[in-house]
This record gives structure tokens, C-alpha cells and sequence, in this order.
């Protein structure tokens, strides 16, 4: 058994200390940055879910953030203006402008419910995606929206027709 004192130039039991700790360290800056990378994503990925009336009113429903908007497309407002399609929605008796980059295509008409996905700029919805149909979930969930949309849609046909 060999009990003479350690050299001062024997370190290897110091630096493998050190090096332990590294990927330890770095293991707790990637959790934390990515921690803070999904944070932001989720929270800017957030569409509010407003209806016209409630647009500028109600939580979350503000022009400082993306919404989707749900109204009735209006009779006689729909326009095709320079490669954009322009119309107003109406709901609950308030009404919203909304200008879609594109022609929206599909079952898209006049006085049907749709939802316009977009930010408010200048009391104006600039729309990127419009949604005409709903699925039999979205039915199932939401079954009172569908029930009021209807509703008017029906009025905006009758009262213009």
C-alpha cells in the first residue's frame, strides 16, 4: 500500500469534476430556452374567438392581436377590389368591415355565417383564411353560435329580398 503524498501535478481529479458539471449546465440553458420558445409560440399562436359585436369589447378581442371573427356576411357588400374580395359581416345589430387578400371561393356567399381569420387595423378585418362550413364537432360544441348565426342569416335574406 503505497501512502506517500499526491504531487502538486496530479490535477485529473479536479477536471473531471469540472466536466460534469458542463453537460449539466447545458442541458439546463436548452430546457430553459426552449422552454421559453414554446411559451412564445403558444401564446402568439392564440386566434380569439370574437363575434362582430364584440370585437373592440370584449377581452382578447382587441386590435393588438389576431382574431377570428364570426358574423353574416352582409347582402349586397361583397366586392372583388383590386385581386382582394371586400364585404361586411354583421352580428347582434353591429357590423365590421373585412378585407380578404384573394377570392374566398368555395360555398362563400352572401348572408351565410363565416368566420374571418385576421388582424383589426383601422376598424377593418384583414382577413388571411375566411371558414364557410362548420364540422359536425364544431356543430356538437357550439351548438347556441350556430343557432344565432342562422338566425340572422335567415333575417338578412327575408328583410333584403
Amino acid at each position: 500500500m503505497d501512502l506517500t503524498p499526491r504531487t502538486s501535478g496530479d490535477a485529473a481529479s479536479p477536471a473531471k469534476k469540472k466536466r460534469k458539471w458542463a453537460p449539466i449546465a447545458f442541458i439546463v440553458v436548452a430546457l430553459i430556452a426552449g422552454g421559453v420558445v414554446v411559451t412564445q409560440f403558444l401564446t402568439t399562436a392564440i386566434d380569439y374567438y370574437c363575434n362582430v359585436d364584440e370585437v373592440g369589447s370584449r377581452e382578447g378581442c382587441t386590435d393588438d392581436r389576431r382574431v377570428r371573427v364570426q358574423g353574416i356576411v352582409e347582402q349586397y357588400s361583397v366586392k372583388s377590389v383590386d385581386g382582394s374580395t371586400e364585404f361586411s359581416m354583421t352580428f347582434n345589430a353591429k357590423k365590421i368591415s373585412v378585407k380578404y387578400l384573394g377570392d374566398p371561393g368555395g360555398v362563400f356567399q352572401e348572408c351565410i355565417p363565416v368566420v374571418a381569420h385576421g388582424r383589426v387595423v383601422n376598424g377593418v378585418l384583414e382577413s388571411d383564411r375566411i371558414e364557410v362550413k362548420h364540422s359536425n364537432q364544431y356543430v356538437e360544441k357550439n351548438e347556441t353560435r350556430l343557432d344565432e348565426a342562422n338566425n340572422e342569416a335567415a333575417a338578412c335574406s327575408v328583410s333584403e329580398g
